[in-house]
């Protein structure tokens, strides 16, 4: 089964640990070459800051673009995995070896498929 692990943290801290273009931290490094010769991993990517994002709504006929993310919070969502495991209980020990989990959360969610 697929689940997916977003990566919420504080996204200062987390750009100063490494800033965006910077190479991998040694942590993420080891992190995504265990996943790999396990076999879990299916895809992931850590994101640009939330100043670069926006936010869209559509009401009726009229789409609205907001600056920035939807709502403001403490955690920001920084970057995802999507991984292949057979059950919550395996895809939460693989969050929990995650090096974000140590300052952040890691949400671990199924994936529901759609096709």
């Amino acid at each position: 089964m697929q689940y997916m692990l977003l990566i919420h943290g504080d996204e200062v801290k987390m750009n100063a640990a490494t800033p965006a273009g910077a190479s991998m931290s040694p942590d993420y490094a080891a992190f995504n070459e265990a996943m790999g010769k396990a076999g879990v991993i299916i895809g992931g990517e850590r994101l640009r800051p939330t100043t670069e994002a926006v936010s869209v709504r559509v009401a009726g006929d009229k789409t609205e673009v907001l600056d920035g993310p939807y709502a403001e919070t403490k955690e920001q969502l920084g970057g995802y995995y999507v991984i292949d495991v057979p059950d919550m209980d395996q895809a939460i020990a693989w969050a929990a070896r995650c090096p974000a989990a140590r300052n952040g959360t890691i949400e671990v969610r199924p994936v529901w498929p759609t096709r």
